[in-house]
């Protein structure tokens, strides 16, 4: 799935998201609100990781649902 399509799904799937990343509180998934951007420095915030990585994991992710 593309990142628009993310964008535009995200109330449904925004439950597939907690589940892949649990540290992420309910309300900062409603601030990254299916944005790639917002998802990468979220998962360079909360789990210390470079850009590089964060955007790895992003991308698999969406390519993964």
């Amino acid at each position: 799935m593309n990142w628009d399509q993310i964008e535009g799904r995200w109330t449904e799937l925004k439950g597939k998201a907690k589940a892949s990343w649990g540290e992420m509180s309910d309300d900062e998934l409603d601030q990254i609100a299916g944005k790639r951007d917002q998802m990468i420095g979220k998962l360079q915030t909360k789990y210390g990781i470079s850009k590089e990585e964060a955007e790895k994991r992003a991308d698999d992710w969406a390519h993964s649902i």
